[in-house]
């Protein structure tokens, strides 16, 4: 499947909240809709997925989390009607709640969010992850003792030079750059750059140049813009943008957790998704990628709005809406960035949407 012209979706749900596990899903090239055509409970609570290739043959293999507490991952191999089959056995990853996960040099990554780890798998030639190679415990807390009391990883991501991996700790408001060893499947801490305590970063995006990084903090709605040193491994934060209004309400009973945040390809727009607030936001990025002018606020669609991922045309945005169980699609205004309502389609406990 060419990368523009995305032919399926695939749509991860909590099992234990009533959602299918993995949901198949046509894509409308022309409308951006979604209709589901399938799905597989084969591993529980497959809340975030990636696609990748298999190594020995180059096919599509679809990866999941089970954000379990016993915590694990898995490989699905994809075929011609897009109906996922399970290759091999769900792998355990050594820590607990493993809640995203990424590749990187021939290895599976996941973000351990109950034991605030980082897991290494090395994969074989199929496409299915061997067992874990390493396991790299994070340490600290941060000043909300309901929420940071421990550390929390929420996100690993490879950097664009494949040259090292980052993990995001919601627990110790902090950003990790690790070195990932190819050979052995090591894992090794370089370098950490601690946050404003108290935001509780959850999730990072790169601009499509590769030296800045925007940081999406839960605890906070806001972002913090980072330059990145590629050559060095080195993340430096330059400051804070609000991703709500500033005359937004926030009551009593209804506070937001930004959740997700996303880059336009040409690196002009920035997206956050915002449960509570239930809304994606809009940021105008100015040509240094440094200064995100907050420009609109709409509503997500639905409730809770867990993830958010743009197609691979740039045309679409889609939200998985976890509490109201459904996904939304929105066409974005090329001019302003201004997502606009497009359509909807039930999958209960949604909350992740990828595409192949």
């Amino acid at each position: 499947m060419g990368a523009d012209h995305a032919k399926r979706a695939f749509i991860g749900s909590f099992t234990s909240a009533g959602g299918r596990g993995i949901s198949v899903a046509a894509v409308d090239r022309d409308t951006g809709a979604l209709s589901v055509l399938a799905s597989t409970d084969a591993v529980a609570d497959p809340s975030f997925l990636a696609v990748g290739h298999a190594p020995g043959t180059g096919g599509t293999v679809l990866y999941a989390v089970s954000e379990t507490s016993d915590g694990a991952a898995a490989a699905f191999g994809v075929d011609d009607d897009g109906t996922p089959r399970l290759i091999g056995e769900a792998r355990p990853v050594g820590g607990s709640g493993p809640t995203h996960l990424a590749l990187a040099a021939g290895h599976l990554l996941t973000a351990n969010y109950g034991s605030g780890s980082v897991t290494a798998l090395p994969l074989r030639d199929d496409g299915s992850p061997g067992p874990a190679s390493g396991v790299l415990r994070h340490e600290g807390r941060g000043p909300d003792e309901g929420r940071q009391s421990e550390p929390h990883a929420h996100q690993v991501l490879a950097d664009p030079s494949g040259n090292w991996v980052l993990s995001v700790d919601l627990g110790t408001d902090s950003v990790r750059v690790c070195a990932l060893d190819p050979a052995t499947g090591s894992l090794r801490l370089h370098a950490e750059t601690a946050l404003r305590p108290g935001v509780g970063p959850r999730h990072l995006a790169f601009h499509p140049s590769g030296g800045h990084v925007y940081v999406l903090n839960e605890l906070e709605p806001t972002v913090t813009v980072c330059r990145w040193d590629a050559a060095g491994g080195l993340l430096e934060p330059l400051g804070e943008t609000h991703v709500l209004p500033q005359d937004h309400d926030e009551g009593e009973n209804v506070r937001t957790y930004p959740s997700e945040v996303v880059v336009s390809r040409d690196g002009r727009f920035l997206w956050t998704a915002n449960r509570g607030h239930d809304s994606i936001s809009v940021l105008t990025l100015d040509e240094a990628a440094e200064k995100p002018v907050l420009v609109a606020a709409v509503g997500c669609g639905g409730r809770w709005p867990r993830d958010l991922t743009l197609d691979p045309t740039g045309q679409w945005l889609y939200v998985a809406n976890e509490h109201s169980g459904n996904v939304s699609w929105f066409a974005v205004d090329a001019e302003t960035g201004v997502p606009a309502h497009a359509g909807s389609t039930e999958v209960p406990a949604a909350s992740c949407v990828v595409f192949a």
